[in-house]
């Protein structure tokens, strides 16, 4: 079936089961990701329940994905019969225990044996809605699988380009697929506003994913085998993917990230413009963005000096206090672009916190 078919599933499962999807994908969603459980209850009714069944989608993708105890061609063949469930209620039923064999993150794996109650929810999406998010997911997963086959035992990048096509397939897609969600959910972002948000939706997705990369990179090259910096850039500066994490080669690898972050920052700024495209009326897909982006410009921030993320068990994170900050006064700056703005150069230049009552 072609990525655009209209030949969607209607919705004819008991209410009782609809019921327990919903509430499934609710339950579950803090356990694989704790920022979007944050962001996603900004977005209200159908859009607020496309978005949830999008994400938890595109996660069961990105499970098998990353489950390297699985061979290539296997995980190739997952992803494949995971796409056919989307308009297959048969398929959907028989995903689970197709997968069973996975390995990975609990959370994770949990989502993946109920697929079938994230396809429910699917199903009682609005048709052209379960159309565009079929597509994305489908080119999600195509995507993964040319990538799953061409490095069977672990990623690893080796040019800039083709980091950026693996950038497009894991999160430009989802860039693109929330813009259409705008679209054909809120009333705010019509045809114009949509036009301009489309020039830059791929920067949202890919910026957010390139800074957790670089906060990553002992942990993938560790627990994934995969490895992600370009064996290009890591060359130039005198090092190798095999020398990534050694001590004696840290300032040599150090030097070769700034590449790294020098892109992140560009699509950062470009996924901020976006962000600004967007009607003030349309305030709760405004808070929804926001959030994560003020996140990743704080953890960037903090990676720019470290070398912790270069080092075996090493890891970069903002302090929960920073976090609560921008949460309350993003939300506060919202409406107003200038004051976004501010707030960034702020977030880039120190870590934000709120000042003590009294102080």
């Amino acid at each position: 079936m072609s990525s655009g078919s209209s030949a969607y599933v209607p919705a004819v499962d008991p209410l009782g089961r609809i019921r327990e999807a919903e509430a499934f994908g609710k339950r579950v969603l803090p356990a694989v990701s704790r920022t979007f459980a944050i962001s996603i209850r900004f977005l209200p009714g159908d859009l607020g329940k496309a978005v949830l069944t999008a994400y938890l989608l595109c996660r069961i993708a990105d499970t098998i994905e990353d489950d390297n105890t699985t061979t290539p061609e296997r995980r190739a063949e997952l992803l494949e019969a995971f796409l056919a469930t989307l308009f297959d209620r048969d398929a959907a039923e028989a995903f689970p225990a197709l997968a069973a064999e996975l390995q990975g993150d609990p959370a994770h794996l949990e989502l993946v044996r109920h697929t079938d109650l994230v396809l429910v929810t699917f199903r009682t999406l609005p048709p052209r809605t379960q159309e565009r998010v079929a597509h994305w997911v489908r080119e999600m997963g195509v995507g993964m699988a040319k990538f799953v086959r061409t490095y069977p035992r672990g990623i690893r990048i080796q040019t800039l380009a083709e980091y950026r096509e693996y950038c497009y397939y894991v999160a430009g897609t989802v860039g693109c697929m929330l813009t259409e969600l705008w679209h054909l959910h809120a009333p705010a972002v019509g045809k114009r506003e949509f036009d301009k948000l489309w020039a830059k939706c791929q920067a949202f997705g890919e910026a957010l994913q390139t800074v957790n990369i670089l906060k990553d990179i002992a942990h993938d090259a560790q627990h994934e085998n995969s490895i992600y910096i370009p064996a290009q850039d890591l060359a130039a500066a005198g090092s190798s993917h095999e020398t990534l994490l050694s001590a004696q080669h840290l300032e040599r690898n150090h030097a070769a990230v700034q590449g790294f972050i020098e892109l992140a920052r560009t699509d950062l700024d470009d996924a901020l413009e976006y962000i600004l495209l967007i009607p003030r009326r349309a305030v709760a897909i405004r808070a929804f963005c926001i959030l994560p982006l003020l996140f990743a410009y704080a953890t960037l921030r903090d990676l720019s000096g470290s070398r912790a993320m270069l080092t075996p068990g090493g890891q970069v994170k903002i302090s929960r206090r920073e976090v609560k900050a921008l949460m309350v006064v993003g939300l506060l700056a919202l409406l107003s672009n200038a004051a976004l703005r501010r707030l960034v150069r702020r977030v880039k230049a120190r870590p934000f916190t709120l000042a003590p009552a009294g102080a």
